[in-house]
């Protein structure tokens, strides 16, 4: 059983209702269909109901037992004004302006559906980009106490592969943080271990990438990933960490023995953090494009509540994945 079969065997019980706040779009309502006949999830489509059954029919996807709601016409329009007025007004959002948000941007009526928990978490970015998705997100849902930053994930699953964990591995952070400092670089490694250990229930095993090993280079940048893995190790103790790790060295034993003596990471990474949005941005497209790799999300860390991202050369399968994904989030792990 593969790793998305699993998460939605854990959560097909207590079964949550995710919106899908690009309701009109091919792949999604693809989706939508598929979710519904396998029934791990409620699915909530934002959008004209005829517009997106029209599309659904002469696609051959049906959408029987699909909840949809239209902004426009909900009859949740004014209390998601007032919502938005009460936690955007000090920017400036009235109820004008709130209104236009609410019934222009379908991100910022699904993101109030999850602030208000009528449902149960939000997933888009096929169509719009991950800082509009984010951008929602944030204004509307906000941070989860405590935290200092949000960043995001990829699940990458690699066929036939004997890397990582049986070649399942976290990418991070491939869509939020453009050039992470070494606190945040810190604070992306701990987040992502932990999810790791959520998703998985396998230990994490933390690999802080960069274009040297173990002194091999001098750079700023190779210093940068020094410095964050030293305040990582400090904040979580109990999470094996260990960096500047090449990536060869990160994930094949032979390579890590050799460049990394001692190392109680080298050669056995599962969780991958990259130095920068470039970096991890690349690096799992490569991965999923020319390996054949299923790359699931961004899922993000750090939100109060779930939404999360897709990218947007995603497949209405990927699509599948990050809800699934997204109904264990608001199972709280």
């Amino acid at each position: 059983m593969g790793f998305i079969d699993e998460v939605k065997q854990k959560v097909r019980d207590s079964k949550k209702t995710i919106v899908l706040a690009e309701g009109n779009e091919p792949r999604t309502i693809e989706a939508a269909s598929k979710i519904t006949k396998e029934g791990f999830a409620d699915i909530t489509l934002l959008g004209n109901e005829d517009e997106i059954k029209s599309i659904a029919s002469q696609a051959g996807h049906s959408l029987t037992g699909v909840h949809f709601v239209d902004p426009k016409k909900s009859e949740l329009l004014d209390e998601f004004v007032d919502l938005l007025v009460k936690i955007r007004g000090h920017k400036g959002v009235d109820s004008t302006k709130a209104r236009e948000l609410l019934t222009d941007n379908p991100l910022y009526f699904g993101a109030s559906m999850v602030k208000t928990q009528k449902i149960n978490g939000m997933v888009a970015g096929a169509v719009n980009s991950t800082a509009n998705v984010l951008r929602a997100a944030l204004q509307v849902v906000g941070t989860a106490q405590g935290s200092k930053l949000v960043s995001s994930f990829m699940v990458i699953v690699v066929p036939d592969c004997e890397h990582g964990m049986n070649g399942t591995f976290i990418f991070s952070d491939p869509g939020l943080c453009p050039n992470p400092n070494p606190e945040e670089l810190a604070s992306i490694s701990i987040a992502s271990a932990q999810n790791f250990q959520a998703l998985f229930g396998v230990e994490p095993i933390v690999a802080m990438l960069s274009h040297s090993t173990y002194g091999s280079s001098t750079h700023e940048d190779a210093l940068k990933v020094v410095e964050a893995t030293k305040i990582a190790k400090k904040l979580a103790p109990h999470i094996r960490i260990d960096g500047e790790l090449q990536l060869d060295a990160a994930i094949i034993p032979k390579v890590g023995a050799a460049k990394a003596k001692g190392s109680n990471v080298a050669g056995y990474a599962n969780v991958l953090i990259f130095p920068d949005l470039d970096s991890g941005n690349i690096g799992y497209k490569l991965v999923e494009r020319l390996a054949g790799a299923k790359a699931y999300g961004p899922i993000t860390q750090g939100l109060a509540a779930p939404i999360n991202d897709l990218s947007r050369g995603c497949s209405a399968d990927d699509i599948v994945g990050v809800v699934a994904i997204t109904a264990l989030q608001s199972q709280g792990i």
